[in-house]
């Protein structure tokens, strides 16, 4: 079997695609304008650190724990209908966190915009599974992630202007791209194969059958380990890490966060068609270990040089696993089929894996230091190489 649809004519990408590109970007800066004032927003109304960085947390656990419900919605009713109801969610939730009486509902209604972060992004998954041909899988998975990459890194820099405006004018701001993102997704993405009818009538891939499949189990093992590494730990961990070392300084977090999503986005548009031409295994095998090599001695970084060096490195491998995971995910589900459980499934690995190694690296680090949290991380990363070495190559269907 093959590893991927390697074809001498370059395909186009689909219309459609285009249409959940630009919403990605959309929401990602939508989302990239609250992320630096959000915990400021908790502070305010007179909680401590930790209940402050629970704003965060709750948002990935309810992620976390309405995956399994979201798949089993997604195979019901299909993909474009949860999208739209899972952008509706958010909307809604942003205007309500804007609205915000005390500290307990804006802890409810970010949980709730857990419900439909989860909803709209394994939503849109399956929608790319569905409709980007076999042969530019990896190249549409790309684009789809350097939307989001680049909404990340605009957001926050208008999110630090816009703060002038006060939190609840951020998060009306927030809900606005949100309905924006819904509007054009409901006006132009029409594609619809059921013939009017809103329950999806196409054959369901169960979760067992996905798990009856190495490359599968292989997946969700590696998605565990990058939801640890560039979801959970680089985001938690380098800022103080930065802080901590006088030699670099607090300053130095974020152009090196922003050179890891720089290193991502430019390396994507390459990764993507190495994806679909080289396949996929080998293109994610590379990614892994990339990534797993630099995280290593990220943590013993003494130097700016290194420090923003061995950052773009990381993005640059990142850039791999994604297009390549996900190209993967569309091989085994395939068109014909609705696999919402097997996608919300990898989805719930990947968030697990963000609020485990956001724990247990930073107690790792309050322990021993930052450079053994970032070499275990490293590790998580190499040994998730290794169900890959024990599978074949699969053909995309």
């Amino acid at each position: 079997m093959t590893d991927a649809a390697v074809q001498p004519a370059r395909v186009p990408v689909p219309r459609e695609i285009w249409v959940l590109v630009v919403s990605a970007f959309v929401i990602a800066l939508g989302f990239g304008i609250i992320a630096p004032i959000l915990p400021q927003y908790a502070a305010s109304f007179d909680v401590g650190v930790a209940a402050a960085s629970a704003i965060v947390t709750v948002f990935a656990l309810t992620r976390m724990a309405f995956a399994p419900p979201a798949g089993m919605l997604i195979s019901r009713f299909g993909e474009r209908w949860m999208y739209l109801a899972g952008l509706a969610v958010v909307a809604v939730s942003s205007f309500l966190c804007a609205a915000a009486f005390g500290y307990v509902d804006l802890l409810l209604w970010r949980a709730l915009g857990g419900i439909g972060s989860v909803t709209f992004t394994v939503s849109s998954m399956g929608l790319i599974v569905r409709l980007a041909p076999p042969s530019a899988r990896g190249r549409t998975s790309a684009l789809y992630g350097s939307a989001f990459l680049l909404g990340n890194i605009i957001g926050p820099i208008l999110g630090t202007f816009l703060a002038v405006l006060g939190f609840r004018v951020a998060f009306a701001i927030y809900g606005g791209t949100v309905l924006v993102a819904l509007l054009v997704v409901l006006v132009f993405l029409r594609e619809a194969p059921r013939e009017g009818k809103v329950e999806d009538a196409r054959a369901r891939m169960t979760l067992a059958e996905a798990m009856a499949i190495p490359h599968y189990k292989a997946l969700l093992v590696s998605g565990f380990a990058n939801g640890w590494a560039t979801f959970g730990v680089r985001i938690a961990l380098v800022p103080l890490m930065a802080a901590s070392v006088p030699t670099i300084g607090a300053t130095m977090a974020g152009p090196a966060l922003t050179l890891m999503a720089v290193g991502n986005v430019i390396a994507q548009q390459f990764t993507g068609r190495l994806t679909d031409s080289l396949g996929r295994r080998p293109v994610l095998m590379v990614g892994l270990l990339i990534t797993g090599l630099t995280t290593l001695v990220f943590g013993w970084s003494l130097s700016i040089p290194i420090f923003l060096g061995l950052s773009m490195l990381t993005g640059v491998g990142a850039s791999m696993i994604q297009p390549a995971s996900q190209a993967m995910l569309a091989d085994i589900i395939g068109a014909d089929r609705n696999g919402g459980q097997a996608l919300s499934t990898f989805s719930m690995a990947t968030d697990l894996g963000s609020i485990a190694g956001t724990l247990l690296a930073g107690l790792i680090a309050d322990l021993f230091g930052f450079g053994w949290a970032f070499f275990l991380t490293g590790c998580m990363l190499l040994v998730s190489l290794v169900p890959w070495w024990r599978v074949g190559r699969i053909a995309p269907a």
